[in-house]
């Protein structure tokens, strides 16, 4: 573990004892570290994805550390299950208090030769799977008139374009105005929905570009280091916590300067 990840996970610290989150995408990654991040301060947290069995990594984490976590199989594409894992969870704890639509894939290719099915897969899972989860969880946190939504999208479609990215770009642009409307609708309920926008971050994905291209892209960063799942995971933590209790419809960037 880096020196950043021990200082994040030594000094941002939030109550959410006795809350309820919906994580998807956990198996791995940033939504791996992000359900980790809110089971150690104190979160139940209902970690999804595709294969039920690829989420023992990260519920093993969870408990051996203590916390609380469950793991539901889930293609966020899928209308009827997601509404399905939904009620599960809501008539299982009573509740569900925050939710991470964290869930995303690419499909990176030029434009001119991006296929039908590598657009509309990266838009359903991006942007439709985000739309189901919040649309059947706002309903119980308009209930209970407390919760947190929070939205992973990226620098690419926030903030700037990426070539080979039309499709990807154009999903997490979409996502981060979903979360803008919906937190005008919302915010008399007492719900807040915010957006996550990580810039270039340290993961597998990046470890294949091999050390020369990371050096390079080192140099375009201000911050002049890679992120890291712990940096974004403090990001989400606290736009769950009490703490942002009058934050809503923003989008809060983690790239280290890069769009700055």
């Amino acid at each position: 573990m880096s020196e950043e990840a021990l200082n994040t996970l030594n000094t941002l610290k939030a109550d959410l004892s006795g809350q309820v989150a919906i994580v998807t995408g956990a198996a791995q990654g940033l939504g791996q570290r992000i359900a980790i991040t809110l089971a150690a301060n104190g979160a139940t947290v209902a970690c999804l994805d595709m294969v039920k069995e690829g989420l023992d990594d990260t519920i093993k984490a969870i408990t051996d550390a203590g916390g609380t976590a469950e793991a539901y199989e889930c293609n966020v594409t899928d209308r009827e299950r997601v509404d399905q894992v939904v009620d599960e969870i809501a008539e299982k704890y009573e509740k569900i208090d925050i939710l991470v639509n964290n869930a995303g894939i690419t499909r990176d290719t030029l434009l001119p030769r991006m296929t039908d099915d590598e657009f509309e897969s990266v838009i359903n899972v991006n942007l439709r799977g985000a739309f189901l989860f919040m649309r059947t969880v706002s309903r119980y946190m308009m209930r209970a008139r407390y919760g947190r939504i929070i939205n992973m999208a990226s620098v690419s479609g926030a903030r700037m374009g990426n070539p080979g990215q039309t499709n990807y770009s154009a999903s997490k642009a979409g996502l981060v105005g979903m979360t803008r409307s919906l937190s005008k609708e919302l915010a008399g309920r007492k719900l807040t929905i915010n957006a996550v926008a990580p810039g270039f971050i340290q993961s597998a994905m990046t470890d294949a570009l091999g050390d020369v291209a990371k050096e390079e892209a080192k140099k375009r960063i201000p911050a002049k280091r890679l992120g890291t799942a712990y940096d974004v995971a403090a990001a989400v933590l606290f736009l769950a916590s009490p703490a942002a209790a009058y934050i809503t419809g923003h989008t809060l960037v983690v790239d280290g300067g890069i769009t700055g």
